[in-house]
Formats: structure tokens, sequence, C-alpha cells
């Protein structure tokens, strides 16, 4: 690095364009997340490698990687522009209604279960707020992709983020489709569903099926139960119970519809599961801006747990 190399406003902007290359490894993410194209933001690093005196990023045709140099200079700048971004979101909403892009990394079940049935209503209680909503079934990294919050279940949360509940205690409910019991007994017993059809998830990010578990404490069973289908998506288990094709262990909010229109039954209601729920989870950061706050209690008071 050059000797006496200090730091000029007009540097902030390279430095922020190399930190968010080096943080998607890729010029072409990162020229999107900027809005610039990728040819002025491989020459705006270039010119602060060459102000630098010193190579920041390895580019191949293939991969693009912060040399060693790079990776400290990362280190160093990284958390000093978050600290820069936090100071200018906390200034948000000031001396008027909370405003901006707010990025939510969630799964289609937690979309269906807290946000969309009230999300008309905070839409219109913060008109300045903009949503965006990253849906997948796969654990998202919230920092590393640029989201501002996530939700997950508590157990899945990396230890250095903050965490908030949402919705309480959470049941798992075994429903089938009268269809489906004209031809099949109920069962009466947990053990009954290992002779049953049971259509079984499979999760996105670790690729393991999951095992039904039923009861609490000293009555807990855990069955490893069979069936002819199985899908990645818990609303997609929904929809194809309501069709007749098995037995379903689903949270008990997305079948509440299908259960009042009499689509689908309850069975061994008194050995369902009971687990302590899904949490909002964020970064730590030195300021939270006005428009995490509002989302925050917002949707965590319209989930609130009745009784």
């Amino acid at each position: 690095m050059k000797s006496r190399f200090t730091i000029r406003p007009a540097d902030l902007p390279a430095i922020a364009a190399f930190e968010c290359v080096a943080r998607h490894c890729s010029f072409t993410r990162a020229a999107d997340e900027l809005g610039v194209s990728t040819s002025a933001l491989s020459q705006t690093v270039r010119k602060l490698e060459r102000h630098l005196g010193v190579l920041l990023l390895r580019r191949t045709t293939r991969s693009v990687g912060p040399t060693d140099a790079g990776a400290r200079f990362l280190a160093g700048v990284g958390p000093a522009l978050a600290q820069l971004a936090d100071a200018c979101e906390s200034l948000e909403g000031e001396g008027e209604d909370p405003r901006g892009l707010l990025r939510v990394a969630l799964s289609r079940v937690t979309y269906a279960l807290f946000i969309a049935p009230h999300l008309a209503r905070f839409a219109r209680e913060y008109p300045h707020i903009r949503l965006e909503f990253g849906l997948s079934d796969g654990l998202s990294e919230v920092v590393g992709e640029g989201y501002d919050v996530g939700v997950r279940l508590g157990e899945a949360i990396p230890r250095d983020m903050i965490t908030a509940p949402l919705g309480g205690p959470q049941r798992m409910v075994i429903v089938g489709a009268p269809e489906y019991f004209a031809h099949h007994p109920r069962p009466t017993a947990p053990h009954d569903l290992l002779e049953h059809d049971c259509i079984r998830l499979r999760f996105v990010t670790s690729g393991r099926m999951q095992r039904w578990w039923l009861g609490d404490g000293e009555d807990e069973v855990e069955l490893d139960v069979d069936g002819r289908v199985v899908l990645n998506d818990m609303l997609a288990i929904v929809d194809a119970a309501v069709a007749g094709l098995g037995l379903a262990q689903v949270f008990a909010g997305l079948v509440r519809a299908p259960l009042a229109d009499k689509q689908l039954v309850r069975v061994l209601q008194s050995h369902s599961a009971e687990f302590p729920g899904f949490f909002f989870y964020y970064p730590n950061r030195a300021h939270m801006p006005a428009k995490l706050r509002c989302f925050l209690d917002f949707f965590r008071a319209a989930n609130r747990p009745r009784g």
C-alpha cells in the first residue's frame, strides 16, 4: 500500500463498491444491488486499487474474491460502513412517518401464518414503508443476502442475532380428508400412524425427512412414518391432504379454514405436539431504524396469542 495514504470523502463510494463486490463475490450481483453497470463498477474498484497501490480482488473468468490484502481491508471497512448505514437509517422517520425499503426473509409457511393476514392493515397504517419479502423454505443468511430481518424457529437462529418471539407457542396437528377416512380407519393411538399413508415433508436445506412428533413431556413419541407422497412445502402438504392423498402433520394455523369447512378432520387430538415457535431475528446494531421497529411492533402485536 502507498505510504501516508489517507481516506478522502470522494473515496467512500469506491470503498463501498469494493465491499459490495467482496460480500457477494460477484460483480453482477453487486451491480444489481448498487444499481450500476458491471463495467462501471469494475472501473470504480480498479481506480481504488490503483489509488491504494494494492490488488484487492482476485478475478478469474469464473469467480471473484478478495485477495489476502483485500480480506484484511474488508474486515476493517465492512463494520465501519455498517455503522455509517446504521447512523443514516437511524434518522429515517425523524419528524415524519417511518419510511424506506424493508427486506424480510421468511418461509412461505411463516408468511401465510403471520404476515399475509395482517399485511393490508400494515400497508394502510404505514404507507411510506415499502416491503420486499424473500420467501424460501431454505435457511436464508439475513446479513449476507441483504435482508433487514428474518423469521425462523428459535433453534435455527445464529447466536449472534437479536431475537423477538412471534406468535407464541405453535401446535402441530394431524389431519386427513373425509375422502381418505372413507377408505381407511381413523388412528386412535400414535403407532397406528405407521399403518397409514402419510404425506411427508423433506427439509429444503438439509434434505432430510421430517419425523412426526406427538405428545409432550413423558408422553412424547417420535415416529418415522411412511407414505407415497413427499413434498418440501407445508402449504402444498395441506393441499394434498385436502385432496385425500393421506394424513398430514402441519401447523394448526394452516388448517383452520379447511377444518371449519369440513374439508379436513383432526385426529389424535390429545397427542398434538407443541413447541416454542417462531422468532424475528436481526443483526445487533447501535441504532434500530424506525421502519424496522414499526414492522416488529406491528406484527408481534397482530400475532399475540389470545388468552
